[in-house]
C-alpha cells in the first residue's frame, strides 16, 4: 500500500527515504547537528536534492563534519574543497563551514554540548505542527529569527532566518509533516498504538 507523504519530496527515493527517516527527527547527535547545519547553509539557493546527492562526498571532504577538524581548515584545505566538482564549490559557503565549526567548538564549550544550546530554544521538545498543506508550511518563525539571530551574534555564518527554519525542520525541533503525512507525530503515535 502505497504511503502518504508530503508532496515536496516527490518520488525520488534518496528523497522519499531521506523524507521518512529523517526530516523532522528530533536529532541530538552534535556531529550530525553539525552537519545539518552545514549543509542547510550549503543549500542556500538551490534545492535540497542537490545537496542530499553530494552528501556523502561533502561528508568525505569534510571529515565526516568533525567540527574539530574543519574548524582547523586552513588555505590550502580550501583551496582543495573549492577544486572538488563532487561538492558545491562556492568560497563564502566553504569559508562560512569553517568560521562555524569554530563557533560551533565555543557553544560546546560554554553549553556543554551543541543540542543542549539549541534545544533549549524549544524547551526540549519538539514543536508540532498540523499543516494541512504545504502552503501552510511557513518559511520563517519569530522563533527561527530569534535563533538566526543569536548565531549572528555568535558569529555564524549563513544562519539567516529562512536556513535556521529549514534547519529546525530537519533536525525535529519542528514537526512541519502535513497531517495527512504517515511522518507527521500523531501518525506515528497511532501506528506505534495499534502494533
Amino acid at each position: 500500500m502505497e504511503k502518504n507523504r508530503c508532496g515536496w519530496c516527490g518520488t525520488d527515493a534518496l528523497y522519499t527515504a531521506y523524507h521518512d527517516n529523517e526530516w523532522g527527527v528530533p536529532l541530538h547527535d552534535d556531529r550530525r547537528l553539525f552537519e545539518m547545519l552545514i549543509l542547510e547553509g550549503m543549500q542556500a539557493g538551490l534545492s535540497w536534492i542537490t545537496i542530499l546527492r553530494k552528501r556523502e562526498s561533502f561528508r568525505r571532504v569534510f571529515d565526516n563534519f568533525d567540527p574539530a577538524k574543519v574548524a582547523k581548515y586552513g588555505d590550502k584545505k580550501i583551496a582543495e574543497l573549492l577544486s572538488d566538482p563532487d561538492i558545491i564549490r562556492n568560497r563564502l559557503k566553504i569559508n562560512a563551514a569553517v568560521t562555524n565549526a569554530r563557533e560551533f567548538l565555543k557553544i560546546q564549550e560554554e553549553f556543554g554540548s551543541f543540542d543542549a544550546f539549541i534545544w533549549g530554544f524549544v524547551g526540549g521538545e519538539p514543536i508540532v505542527n498540523c499543516p494541512k498543506t504545504l502552503a501552510d508550511v511557513p518559511a520563517t518563525t519569530p522563533l527561527s529569527d530569534k535563533i538566526s539571530a543569536e548565531l549572528k551574534r555568535c558569529r555564524f555564518k549563513f544562519v539567516g532566518s529562512t536556513i535556521v527554519y529549514s534547519f529546525m525542520q530537519a533536525v525535529g525541533m519542528v514537526d512541519d509533516h502535513l497531517v495527512s503525512c504517515f511522518c507527521h507525530t500523531d501518525n506515528r503515535k497511532m501506528h506505534k498504538k495499534q502494533l
